[in-house]
């Protein structure tokens, strides 16, 4: 049975490996398995009767979602602000991988929103002032 320093290493791998991905699935199946080897890591410890700091951990895991949360929002009101400036290739990118980021059941339905919200918001970073974009 491995112990929790391999499930982290493991998930250290995984985690690599999806950065390197050939394609929006095999990054998605990396994040998957990188997600997976981090539970059974702080399962592992909290059957080891560290519970209290995993619990602990858990919080301090929140508080750092909620960042990230916060600085993604940001980095993609930015992107959305620069679309139309962005080069056509960068743009496919990105919405292939934006439209690869939900479960293989609501790709296709994520795709037609993103679409659907990036036409609807077509010529708004001409609209926005100077002052909004700082806010952001």
């Amino acid at each position: 049975m491995a112990t929790t320093q391999q499930y982290r290493m493991k998930a250290a791998e995984y985690a690599a490996l999806a950065e390197t991905a050939q394609s929006p699935s095999e990054a998605r199946e990396f994040r998957s398995l990188e997600r997976n080897n981090i539970s059974l890591a702080k399962n592992k410890e909290w059957l080891a009767g560290d519970g209290e700091l995993s619990l602990a951990s858990a919080h301090q895991s929140d508080e750092a979602l909620v960042e990230e949360e916060s600085v993604l929002r940001c980095l993609g009101a930015a992107v959305i602000m620069r679309w139309n400036t962005l080069p056509r290739k960068i743009q496919r990118e990105l919405f292939d991988y934006a439209g690869s980021i939900a479960d293989l059941q609501e790709t296709i339905e994520l795709k037609g929103q993103i679409a659907r919200f990036l036409h609807s918001h077509k010529g708004d970073e001409q609209k926005a002032s100077p002052s909004v974009a700082r806010k952001i």
